[in-house]
């Protein structure tokens, strides 16, 4: 499954795998694809730096990259605390009021919340980047779009390539007027936070506005007949995320929200606000319905929600609180039903894409391997 960008980075397959659990993006990597850690639960420095470490030790030399959180335009001066202080007292009451309807224990005295997104904050993306580029890093991903102009010359003053997120064909333009190297169309059905546009419709859109960039299909993929398809449709490589939340490598911390994504069916997600203020696809559980139900206060926009429920999500995911308990994770869910290596996962990756292209030859009147 190569492709000129895959190519370019030196993987043998063009699959990059976006995980936030550094096992799972090393196991990428030496399986032939480009694994991408996802950075946004580093608030210190020092655990990433711990954990790019640890891929440095496991990757056999072969590429990785790193997805951040950042907005493009710089916000000065604005510390967490303040940002905390604008949360509304009524949203406040309403969280305790949904956790105490569920009988959610507090967490212990002194112990700190394990879930914060706090990576979106000017601050702290950037202490993030002073610790990735002291790595041999070969790809920077931003899950909120362009990163700020600064952030893509230091990147590409590195040897970094830069890759920026695109729900629409208008998105993807002005990524490639703001430099980018490698634009990710991700469509309606992928996990976390997604724009309207299915991925058949979103792929070719983008492809044919930013060529000769490359661009990476995302949403909804899982097999290798999904891959060739979005090669087909003009894409250079695919961009998977929901897909590894059930390998051996991931580290959940919950045996109860593994069975829920394994019992889960392609039906079981919704694209709510209620984790981080923007819609992101998740699991639909009583939580999401309590935020998505008209009576209820709504969500706060980004990023006032996430700071608002960290330590509630924390709780539930702590006390494994089931109705409660969910994670954010693509309609592709309804294919994840068994627990397997990643090196398993692309053997059959692998054995999908080769199914297709001879289908395709054969439908083409071309001779199969």
């Amino acid at each position: 499954m190569q492709t000129e960008l895959s190519k370019k980075l030196g993987v043998e397959h063009a699959v990059f795998g976006f995980t936030p659990f550094p096992a799972v993006a090393a196991a990428i990597t030496r399986a032939g694809g480009f694994g991408v850690l996802g950075a946004v639960r580093y608030t210190a420095p020092d655990d990433l730096a711990r954990d790019l470490d640890w891929m440095q030790e496991h990757t056999e030399g072969l590429p990785y990259g790193l997805d951040v959180v950042m907005p493009a335009k710089k916000v000065e001066g604005v510390s967490e605390a303040e940002v905390e202080a604008m949360i509304p007292a009524g949203h406040r009451q309403f969280v305790k009021d949904t956790l105490a309807k569920h009988g959610v224990p507090e967490l212990a005295e002194g112990e700190a919340s394990g879930w914060r997104i706090t990576g979106w904050m000017e601050q702290v993306a950037r202490s993030q980047l002073d610790v990735a580029f002291e790595y041999p890093i070969k790809l920077l991903a931003n899950a909120l779009g362009s990163p700020p102009a600064d952030v893509v010359q230091r990147a590409h003053d590195n040897g970094v390539l830069v890759a920026a997120l695109a729900g629409s064909a208008r998105h993807a333009r002005h990524h490639a007027d703001a430099g980018i190297d490698i634009v990710v169309a991700q469509g309606y059905e992928a996990g976390g936070h997604t724009g309207e546009i299915a991925s058949m419709v979103l792929v070719p859109e983008v492809a044919e506005a930013v060529a000769p960039l490359p661009v990476l299909a995302a949403g909804g993929i899982g097999s290798g007949e999904q891959i060739a398809a979005g090669l087909a449709l003009g894409a250079q490589g695919v961009w998977l995320g929901s897909l590894w939340l059930t390998t051996t490598e991931a580290d959940l911390h919950s045996r109860a929200l593994t069975r829920k994504l394994l019992a889960a069916g392609s039906g079981d997600t919704v694209r709510s606000r209620a984790l981080t203020g923007k819609p992101a696809r998740q699991l639909r559980t009583e939580w999401t319905d309590a935020w998505d139900d008209p009576s209820g206060p709504g969500t706060l926009p980004m990023p006032l929600q996430g700071l608002l429920v960290a330590e509630a999500v924390s709780r539930i995911q702590k006390y494994e609180v089931e109705p409660l308990l969910g994670t954010p994770v693509g309609q592709i869910v309804g294919k994840m039903t068994t627990e397997r290596g990643v090196q398993e996962v692309f053997d059959e990756l692998t054995r999908g894409f080769e199914r297709a292209v001879d289908r395709i030859n054969r439908i083409a009147g071309r001779e199969t391997r």
